[in-house]
C-alpha cells in the first residue's frame, strides 16, 4: 500500500521519536536536540521548540511506543483515539517549502507537542484504515529492541537501520552455517 506523501515521514518520524529512548542514552534530553530531530524530519517550526516542551514530548514518545507495542488494529484504534481526544484539531490544506499539498491537523501557533501528537495520530489513522498494523515492527536482531515502520511493497523489512542489525544478524548467521559445516562449500564427489 502506497500512503499519502505527508504519512510516511510522520510514520517514520514516529519511530525515530520512539527510539530516541533507546539504550542507556536519552537521545532527546535538550532543546537543543529536540530542534536538530524536528529539523532533521523537517517538521514545520522546528526552531521554537523550547525545554518546556520536552516532558510532553517524551509522555507523547511513550503512547507513540505503546501503539507500537499493541499489536492489534483494535488496541492502535483505542491508543490512537485516545491521542486524538487530547488533541484539539482544525484541519487544514497548506504547502510550504518543498512539500506539496499536505494537511496540518493544528494551528500553526499551537504547541508544538501538540502539534506533534495530532501529526502523529493522524499518520497511525492511516494505517488502521488501510489494515496495515502490522507495518508497526520491532527490529527482528535478538540484541535490539528499536522500532520501524515497514513501508516495504511486502512487508518484509525486519530490522531497523540505526544499529546496523540486518548486516550483523546476517553474518553472524553466515559465520554459524560456516561453523557447524552447514553453510560451505558442498562436497562434489
Amino acid at each position: 500500500m502506497k500512503f499519502a506523501h505527508d504519512t510516511e515521514p510522520s510514520l517514520i518520524m514516529a519511530a525515530d521519536l520512539v527510539n530516541t529512548d533507546y539504550g542507556q542514552e536519552e537521545r532527546l534530553g535538550t532543546a537543543t536536540a529536540l530542534k536538530e530531530y524536528l529539523r532533521q524530519h523537517e517538521f514545520t517550526g522546528w526552531s521554537s521548540a523550547e525545554t518546556k516542551d520536552l516532558a510532553p514530548i517524551h509522555e507523547l514518545r511513550a503512547e507513540l511506543a505503546d501503539a507500537w507495542a499493541a499489536g492489534h488494529p483494535d488496541e492502535v484504534a483505542r491508543l490512537v483515539n485516545e491521542m486524538l481526544a487530547a488533541t484539539p484539531q482544525q484541519p487544514r490544506l497548506t504547502r510550504h517549502g518543498a512539500w506539496d499539498w499536505h494537511l496540518h491537523f493544528t494551528p500553526d501557533d499551537a504547541p508544538l507537542p501538540v502539534r506533534m501528537r495530532a501529526e502523529f495520530a493522524m499518520a497511525l489513522v492511516d494505517l488502521v484504515r488501510s489494515g496495515s498494523v502490522d507495518r508497526l515492527k520491532t527490529c527482528a536482531a535478538d540484541d535490539c529492541d528499536r522500532v520501524l515502520v515497514d513501508l516495504s511493497k511486502n512487508r518484509s523489512r525486519r530490522f531497523c537501520t540505526e544499529g546496523n542489525c540486518g548486516n550483523r544478524t546476517h553474518v553472524a548467521a553466515y559465520r554459524e552455517r560456516r561453523a557447524t559445516g552447514s553453510g560451505g562449500r558442498r562436497d562434489e564427489s
